[in-house]
């Protein structure tokens, strides 16, 4: 009889423990009763803390605080302050208006300094650049996200990258430029992001048909480390700037080309773009801060975690703009734009399109590229390509209105867009 009642009072005095405890939002894991109650409340941090009182305790609260804010929105936010802040002010430092930083423009000036076209007003090898990739290289290694991997269609990877760009140079800017033109008072980029909504609208409908390109696979390790080591290369040569040919009258050229004058000729220092670009690099990497898939995942999902960081780029632009009298607003005069209103919205139908289908934008791309996707180094080449191809072939835009073939260029590449969109799908078995 005495043990019945001893189990009956031990019985009891659980229950009420475990009453108060779940009334006190408590959790008595670590008592070893009611375990997996705890588990499934999601107590964890409490329950390390009853087990472990010692040392540990602090280090585990900061661990779980860290890797909250790291998943959080508000480093997304963060991410689009510290871009919509630190662009304008490149721009004060030196950068062309409106352009702090432009990764379309960007890769047009780097491949004019490598003579993949003779354009002489935009040739520079931009560190911003070079910056974004191995920021994000040091940050995915840091939190061991550095993966070598790749995928499938690499030609249609490479050939997305091409025309994105050439889109984007026909409105004069990527998407990150539309919404920095946006805040500084440029008008016509309304019409660009209207384009560039319209074309990520239309290759969310390709998505939801079945669109892919495939799914990535794990690579050598060598791999993942071709496209920091080529923006190594890209820093070496912008800081010593090599002169090995000779001209007619034996001056000393190339193979690097820097231009004189034009936008090419316009920039910040190279420490100051350097630490920003790295800088980017790394919190974009932490965030996945990407200006297409914002706009892709409100119009797929009501989703508005990465659009918060677009919204907190555009405003923090728009006040550091005004601070700096950098706001002009109107359609015309605007620094290295165009008033061609059908263009800017067509050229960024093209680009949001193809960046869609290569998912993600051109900063996101640059990103990817330095965590090791291969994939991305493909789209990340062809925008290089695109650039010289568009200057080369007077595809690209000027203050002075669309080029000669910019419109034809802008066609052909929705039409590519349109048919990589219907037929590249998984095969079903």
């Amino acid at each position: 009889m005495i043990p019945l009642l001893r189990n009956a009072a031990d019985i009891s005095a659980r229950a009420c423990k475990r009453l108060l405890l779940s009334a006190l939002s408590l959790p008595f894991r670590a008592t070893g009763e009611g375990a997996s109650d705890a588990a499934s409340s999601g107590a964890a941090v409490g329950v390390a803390d009853k087990e472990t009182p010692g040392a540990r305790r602090p280090e585990v609260r900061r661990e779980g605080l860290l890797r909250r804010f790291l998943r959080s929105r508000w480093l997304v936010i963060g991410t689009g302050l510290f871009i919509g802040v630190l662009a304008p002010v490149l721009a004060k430092a030196g950068n062309p208006g409106n352009m702090g930083i432009c990764v379309a423009c960007f890769n047009r000036d780097i491949a004019g300094a490598l003579g993949l076209h003779r354009a002489a007003a935009v040739q520079y090898i931009r560190p911003e650049i070079i910056g974004i990739v191995l920021g994000s290289v040091a940050s995915a290694v840091f939190f061991r996200e550095f993966r070598p991997r790749t995928g499938s269609a690499p030609l249609v990877r490479f050939l997305l990258g091409a025309f994105a760009v050439i889109g984007a140079l026909v409105f004069l800017g990527c998407p990150w430029r539309a919404y920095l033109r946006l805040s500084g008072g440029d008008w016509n980029a309304v019409l660009g992001i209207g384009g560039l909504i319209a074309g990520i609208a239309v290759g969310v409908v390709f998505l939801r048909m079945g669109y892919t390109l495939g799914r990535s696979r794990a690579a050598p390790f060598s791999l993942g480390w071709m496209m920091p080591l080529l923006m190594v290369g890209l820093l070496l040569l912008l800081l010593f700037e090599p002169k090995l040919g000779r001209d007619a009258e034996g001056n000393a050229v190339g193979p690097i080309f820097f231009s004189e004058s034009g936008p090419g000729s316009q920039y910040a220092p190279l420490a100051v773009s350097l630490v920003v670009g790295l800088a980017i690099g790394a919190l974009a990497q932490r965030s996945r801060f990407c200006t297409i898939a914002g706009v892709r995942d409100f119009i797929l999902m009501r989703d508005t975690h990465l659009l918060s960081g677009i919204l907190a780029l555009i405003a923090a632009a728009f006040v550091t703009n005004a601070l700096l009298g950098q706001f002009h607003a109107g359609f015309d005069g605007q620094p290295v734009a165009h008033t061609e209103h059908l263009w800017n919205f067509s050229g960024m139908a093209l680009a949001g399109l193809a960046f869609t289908l290569a998912g993600g934008c051109p900063g996101r791309q640059l990103v990817l590229s330095g965590e090791g996707d291969g994939d991305a180094a493909v789209f990340a080449l062809g925008m290089i390509f695109g650039a010289g191809f568009a200057h080369t072939f007077s595809l690209a835009s000027s203050p002075a209105g669309h080029g000669v073939y910019g419109p034809a260029a802008v066609v052909i590449g929705l039409v590519f867009c349109a048919a990589v969109g219907l037929t590249m799908r998984e095969a079903r078995s």
